[in-house]
C-alpha cells in the first residue's frame, strides 16, 4: 500500500467510453477528515458536478460528495471514480467498501468495468410540483417521485434528446434533480435518460449513477428484465450496465484518469 502524502486531486471521467466522455469527477484522498466548509470550497472552486473526498478507515474508506453548492447523500459517478483512483494508487486489490450518508457502498472489479452496489430507490406516481413541467417544456406520459428527485417518463427517445429546460425556472423547484426518460430507439440500449439539477448547482449532469437507482427498477418492471443497458443522452454521453437485485441496484461502468494535481491550500 502506498503512503499518502500531500492531497492530490485526480480528475476522472466515469461511465465513459474513453477520456473526455462520461461524467468528470474530482477525487481527493485525505490523510484525515477535513472541515466540510473547506471541502465545499474546493468543490466550488473546481466546478465539477461532484468532488469526492476519501479518508481511510482501516481497510475501508469514508466517502463524501459535494457539488459546487451542496453536499449530497449519494453519487454514482464519483463513487466509481473514487474506486478507480484507489485501485490506481494501489490502496486496494479487488473490492472496496465505502462508508457514506447512504450506508455502506461496495465496488468490485469486473474486467474493464467497475461494478457498484447501491440501494434501490422506490418510486411513487406523483402530481408534479407547480412549474416543473412548464420549466421542462414537455408533455409527460407519467411523473414519479423518488427519494430526492422526480422521474418524468416521455413518449420516445427523440423527446428526451429535445428537452431544453428553463434552468432558472427549474432552479425554483425544491428537489435535488429531475430525470427525463424513455425507451431507447437504439437496440444496443434499453432506455435513455437525461438529468437536470440546477437547484443543486448542476444544470445538466453528464452521467448520473444515483438517478439510475430509481430508473433501473422503473424500467425493469416495464421491460420485464432485470439486466439493463442505459445511455444518458447528455452532450458527453454516459454508458451504464445495470442489474436489479432485490433492494439493491448494480451499476457498472468504466473510468479514465485525465489529470492529477496537488492541492496547495
Amino acid at each position: 500500500m502506498l503512503t499518502l502524502g500531500m492531497p492530490i486531486l485526480h480528475l476522472v471521467d466515469a461511465f465513459a467510453t474513453g477520456p473526455f466522455s462520461g461524467n468528470p469527477a474530482a477525487v481527493c484522498v485525505l490523510d484525515a477528515p477535513a472541515d466540510p466548509d473547506w471541502m465545499q470550497r474546493i468543490a466550488f472552486e473546481l466546478g465539477y458536478s461532484e468532488t469526492a473526498f476519501l479518508v481511510a478507515r482501516g481497510d475501508e474508506w469514508g466517502l463524501r460528495w459535494f457539488t459546487p453548492t451542496v453536499e449530497v447523500a449519494l453519487c454514482g459517478h464519483a463513487t466509481l471514480a473514487s474506486a478507480h483512483v484507489l485501485w490506481s494508487l494501489g490502496h486496494a486489490t479487488q473490492s472496496l467498501r465505502f462508508h457514506t450518508q447512504s450506508g455502506v457502498l461496495t465496488c468490485e472489479r469486473a474486467g474493464e468495468l467497475i461494478r457498484m452496489s447501491f440501494p434501490r430507490v422506490e418510486l411513487t406516481e406523483s402530481t408534479p410540483p407547480d412549474g416543473m413541467i412548464e420549466a421542462l417544456g414537455i408533455k409527460p406520459v407519467s411523473v414519479w417521485r423518488a427519494r430526492w428527485d422526480y422521474l418524468v417518463e416521455l413518449t420516445d427517445e427523440a423527446q428526451v434528446r429535445a428537452v431544453q429546460p428553463d434552468f432558472r425556472a427549474l432552479r425554483k423547484i425544491e428537489v435535488r434533480g429531475v430525470s427525463v426518460t424513455a425507451r431507447s430507439s437504439d437496440p444496443a440500449f434499453d432506455f435513455v435518460s437525461r438529468f437536470f439539477a440546477p437547484g443543486s448547482g448542476v444544470d445538466e449532469d453528464p452521467a448520473t449513477g444515483s438517478a439510475h437507482c430509481a430508473l433501473t427498477p422503473f424500467w425493469a418492471e416495464r421491460l420485464d428484465k432485470k439486466q439493463l443497458r442505459a445511455f444518458q443522452a447528455s452532450p458527453r454521453g454516459g454508458y451504464l450496465e445495470l442489474e436489479l437485485k432485490g433492494d439493491r441496484v448494480s451499476l457498472a461502468g468504466r473510468a479514465f484518469t485525465t489529470l492529477r494535481g496537488e492541492l496547495t491550500v
